[in-house]
C-alpha cells in the first residue's frame, strides 16, 4: 500500500527517538559488521557510573542537610514563642529552673575555668547517656552465664505487737524467757536486713549461760512491719521504747547496733537515755557527711569506698527520688544477687571468704527475702536518706561533762567568785565498740571519730577482721561481746521475774481461788 504522503512512517518516528544521531533508512542490518562504540558505556577515558555506596552516601547526607535545617527551624520557633519572658513555659518554670541551678552550681567547680555551664554539662549530659548505652550491650556473648536465684516469698509467721499509733511492728525473740532473762538485749537491724539477722549465727546456750533475752525487729517497712510515712530517728526510738514495754521490758535493757543500724541504737540512747543500761556498736556506720569530722577522717573514710556507693551516698544526700531507679533494679528486682554487687561493697580477704560459705549463702537469701517483702522502695529509701542527713543531735553529747547553771548576769558575777552549781552530763553509761581493722564499709576512720567524740568509749580493735566477718557466724566474737557487756557468766535467774504478765496470772488465780472457797462455803 502506497504511505500517505507528508505522513512520517513507523520507522522515522523510532529513528527520531534514538539519540547519537542513530537512524533506519530501511536497509537490512548486517549481525557480521563490526560494532562501534555507543555513548554511555565505560571506555576508560569517561566518568564512573555511580554506585549503590556513592547513592546511600549522598542519601544520608542529604538527610543530614534537611535535619540540621530543621533544627535550626525548631530552634528558632522555641526562641520566638517558647524561651521568651511572656511565653506561659517561662512564667511557670523560671522559679524552679533557679531554684535547681542553685543546688547545682557546686557542680560547676568540676569544670575548667574556661568553659560555660551552660554549654557543658548539655554536653556531659549526653555523653553520660551514649555510655550507659554502651554499658548496656556486653561484647562476652561466650562466658557462662550464672544461674540467677529468684526471691520467695514466705508465709507470715512473726510475732507483732500494736503501737500507740495503730501501727504493727514485728520482732523475734532468742535466748532466755522473759521471766527468768537476766539482760535483755534489744537490736535494731541494718540496710536490707530483717528481724531474722539478730545477732547472725548466736547459739542459744551462749545467750543461755549469760541470761540474755535478745529481741530483734522489723523496722517499719520492712519484713512484716508496717510502714511509717513520717518516719525520722525521734520516731525510730520510740519505736524501739514501745516495742520493749509491749513484751514486758520492765527494767532497762542494753542496746546492740551494727553496721548502719547503729543510727537507729544512738537515737534511742539521745531521746531515752533513762531505759538504757548500756550499748555496744559492731562495725557502726556513720553519716558520711558528718561535718564535724576532720579532714584526714573523712579522705580515709571515703577513699575506701567504691565510685558506684559514692554515688548512691550522692544521691540518697542530693536527689533520692532517683534511688527507686537502682533499688528496683537490684534487690527490688525478685532475683538474688551477691551482697558486694547489690550494696557496691569493697571487701576484705576474710569477708569475701564469709560470702562464699553456703551457711552464709543461705542464711543471707533467707534473710533478704524477708527484708523486700512487701516489696516497696520507700522504706529503703528512707533509710538511706536518714544515714547521710543531719540526725538531729551530734555524738558529742553522749560524752561525759560538766554543765553549770548560771541563771542572768548576776548568776554569773557570783560564779565568778563562788562555785556555781554544775552537774555532769552526757550518757554515762558504758559504751562497747568493735572495730574490724580490714572493714572497707565502716572503715576504722568511723570508730576513730566515734572515739574522738566520746573518750569514755571503749573501742576495741581487731585486727585482719572485716565488716561481716567478726559479727556473723563467729561463736568467739559473740562470746567477747557478751563478755564484754556483762562480765563473767551468770546464767539465767532462777526465780521466776514478777513481769506485768505474771503479776496478772498471779492475780487472776487469786481471784479463782476466792471464788472456789466462797462456792464450797
Amino acid at each position: 500500500m502506497d504511505e500517505i504522503r507528508g505522513v512520517p512512517t513507523w520507522q522515522e518516528e523510532l529513528a527520531s527517538l534514538v539519540d547519537a544521531g542513530l537512524r533506519y533508512d530501511g536497509a537490512p542490518i548486517d549481525l557480521t559488521a563490526p560494532t562501534t562504540k555507543r555513548s554511555g558505556y565505560f571506555d576508560g577515558s569517561e566518568t564512573p557510573r555511580e554506585t549503590l555506596k556513592d547513592q546511600v552516601a549522598g542519601f544520608m547526607r542529604s538527610w543530614g542537610e534537611m535535619l540540621l535545617h530543621l533544627a535550626k527551624g525548631c530552634k528558632d520557633i522555641v526562641e520566638q514563642t517558647v524561651v521568651t519572658e511572656d511565653s506561659y513555659v517561662v512564667r511557670k518554670l523560671a522559679k524552679p529552673a533557679v531554684k535547681v541551678s542553685k543546688k547545682l552550681r557546686f557542680m560547676n567547680e568540676y569544670l575548667p575555668e574556661d568553659r560555660d555551664p551552660a554549654h557543658a554539662w548539655p554536653v556531659i549530659f549526653f555523653v553520660f547517656l551514649l555510655a550507659l548505652a554502651a554499658l548496656s550491650f556486653s561484647p562476652e556473648q561466650d562466658r557462662q552465664v550464672e544461674v540467677i536465684k529468684k526471691l520467695r516469698v514466705h508465709p507470715t509467721n512473726a510475732a507483732r505487737v500494736q503501737l500507740p499509733d495503730g501501727r504493727y511492728l514485728a520482732y523475734q525473740e532468742l535466748g532466755v524467757s522473759a521471766e527468768r532473762a537476766r539482760y535483755s538485749l534489744l537490736t535494731p537491724h541494718s540496710f536490707l536486713s530483717s528481724r531474722l539477722a539478730g545477732i547472725p549465727g548466736v547459739k542459744k546456750s551462749l545467750l543461755v549461760e549469760y541470761g540474755v533475752r535478745l529481741v530483734s525487729y522489723d523496722l517499719p517497712g520492712f519484713g512484716e512491719s508496717d510502714p511509717h510515712r513520717g518516719r525520722n530517728l525521734s520516731s525510730s526510738a520510740s519505736d524501739l521504747i514501745n516495742l520493749a514495754a509491749a513484751v514486758g521490758i520492765d527494767e532497762k535493757f542494753w542496746l546492740l547496733g551494727y553496721s548502719t543500724g547503729s543510727m537507729h541504737s544512738w537515737a534511742a540512747m539521745k531521746y531515752f537515755p533513762e531505759k538504757i543500761a548500756g550499748a555496744a556498736m559492731v562495725a557502726p556506720v556513720i553519716n558520711p557527711y558528718e561535718p564535724s569530722m576532720a579532714k584526714e577522717e573523712m579522705v580515709k573514710t571515703w577513699e575506701q569506698w567504691l565510685t558506684k556507693r559514692k554515688f548512691m551516698y550522692f544521691l540518697a544526700r542530693r536527689f533520692p527520688a532517683f534511688l527507686p531507679f537502682f533499688y528496683r533494679r537490684s534487690f527490688l528486682s525478685g532475683k538474688l544477687d551477691h551482697l558486694d554487687q547489690w550494696m557496691s561493697l569493697s571487701l576484705g580477704e576474710k569477708d569475701k571468704l564469709l560470702l562464699k560459705d553456703p551457711t552464709f549463702q543461705e542464711f543471707y537469701q533467707r534473710n533478704v527475702e524477708e527484708s523486700v517483702r512487701q516489696g516497696i522502695t520507700k522504706p529503703f529509701v528512707d533509710e538511706s536518706v536518714l544515714q547521710v542527713s543531719s540526725w538531729g543531735f551530734t555524738l558529742s553529747e553522749f560524752r561525759t561533762q560538766k554543765k553549770c547553771t548560771t541563771n542572768g548576769v548576776l548568776s554569773w558575777l557570783m560564779s565568778m567568785y563562788s562555785e556555781a552549781e554544775c552537774e555532769l552530763v552526757g550518757f554515762r553509761k558504758p559504751i562497747h565498740i568493735w572495730q574490724g581493722m580490714d572493714d572497707r564499709v565502716a572503715p576504722p576512720s568511723m570508730s576513730d571519730y566515734i572515739g574522738r567524740m566520746i573518750p569514755e568509749a571503749t573501742v576495741h580493735k581487731i585486727p585482719n577482721e572485716g565488716h561481716f566477718s567478726f559479727f556473723y557466724f563467729c561463736d568467739e566474737c559473740h562470746r567477747q561481746i557478751l563478755y564484754a557487756l556483762f562480765g563473767e557468766p551468770k546464767g539465767q535467774l532462777e526465780k521466776v521475774r514478777e513481769t506485768k504478765e505474771t503479776l496478772q496470772e498471779t492475780e487472776a488465780d487469786k481471784d479463782t481461788n476466792a471464788a472456789t472457797t466462797t462456792t464450797k462455803e
